[in-house]
């Protein structure tokens, strides 16, 4: 939440231009900037902590391509990204991905309170919200391409490619996740029904006639 609001306060403050922002023309906005971006990659070492607690509690399935991935890569081109870019057009993409974090790290925090899980239905937006920024931040990215600012080109490409995996990766994951085809057990299941007869329930009689019907055959 303090990056989100940090780097909306100083990107007005500097007058950035939402659809290109080069990296020398704010004056102390720049820096204002780059100094949260510090703190936001700062955060990525932390972040390598979902992978540790994973392997404490021998959660390995948790441990997935796209975790280590994301993860992993992230930590390394923030790096590139705070010694060479660490203002101008890369404000963009921290801004968006700092409310999604708000947002994400609010649920799995109440997910911890028993009383409000039944109130957690709404898992699955939360990726829907990952990928809505991924694409968000790919148009951006190339709207810095086609109308340039002097912003460095090969930069808005590889990060354009860049979130185009994530994109890819987070689809397959939704998929899986949340669009499962319901398996042919669970389609032959007959609901439990409370018709009772004598005081029993009437799946007592089938089975009891299924016993009887073998001695007789017997």
């Amino acid at each position: 939440l303090y990056f989100l609001f940090q780097l909306i306060l100083a990107t007005w403050e500097g007058g950035y231009n939402l659809q290109c922002q080069n990296l020398h023309s704010a004056g102390e906005a720049d820096i204002r900037v780059a100094k949260v971006l510090w703190w936001y990659y700062f955060s990525k070492v932390i972040e390598f902590m979902d992978t540790i607690f994973f392997v404490l509690r021998k959660k390995s399935s948790q441990i997935t391509f796209l975790h280590v991935y994301h993860h992993a890569t992230m930590f390394n081109i923030w790096w590139c990204v705070l010694n060479w870019i660490p203002c101008g057009q890369s404000f963009f993409g921290p801004t968006l991905n700092s409310f999604i974090h708000v947002l994400m790290y609010s649920y799995y925090g109440l997910s911890v309170i028993p009383s409000m899980r039944k109130y957690l239905w709404w898992k699955k937006y939360l990726t829907q919200a990952q990928l809505i920024q991924f694409l968000l931040t790919i148009v951006h990215t190339l709207s810095a391409a086609v109308k340039p600012c002097g912003f460095p080109f090969g930069c808005l490409m590889f990060q354009s490619s860049y979130m185009a995996t994530l994109v890819i990766l987070f689809i397959n994951f939704y998929i899986k996740t949340y669009q499962k085809a319901p398996s042919r057990t669970a389609i032959k299941e007959t609901p439990a029904t409370t018709e009772i007869k004598n005081g029993f329930h009437k799946d007592y009689f089938a089975a009891a006639n299924g016993f009887l019907d073998n001695k007789k055959t017997q």
